[in-house]
């Protein structure tokens, strides 16, 4: 599965104008907090822990307009708590960020 960064990129542009060194860090951040929510879920041992991670991951997603992000974080809202599918999905997609 292949993910478009455009839009976070152009999420920091308009945020940040044309300084590289803020947009990286802002980058980084993004990714950072997006990986500890992947893994929060991942972790998750009872079904609200797994929803809470991934409204939180769909809110963070929904700040700087990732929508395949949010669309993932949806679906695991509405799917399986734990389900491999979804974390791999979700991980893939971060890592189309890094």
């Amino acid at each position: 599965m292949s993910f478009d960064s455009g839009p976070l990129d152009r999420y920091l542009h308009a945020a940040v104008g044309d300084d590289p060194a803020v947009a990286r860090e802002l980058r980084k951040s993004f990714v950072a907090n997006t990986r500890e929510l992947a893994d929060l879920m991942r972790r998750a041992r009872c079904d609200a822990n797994w929803r809470v991670a991934a409204e939180r991951m769909k809110s963070l997603a929904a700040t700087f307009g990732v929508i395949p992000l949010i669309q993932l974080a949806e679906a695991a809202i509405e799917g399986v708590p734990g389900d491999p599918a979804i974390l791999r999905d979700i991980n893939a997609a971060i890592d189309s960020f890094a």
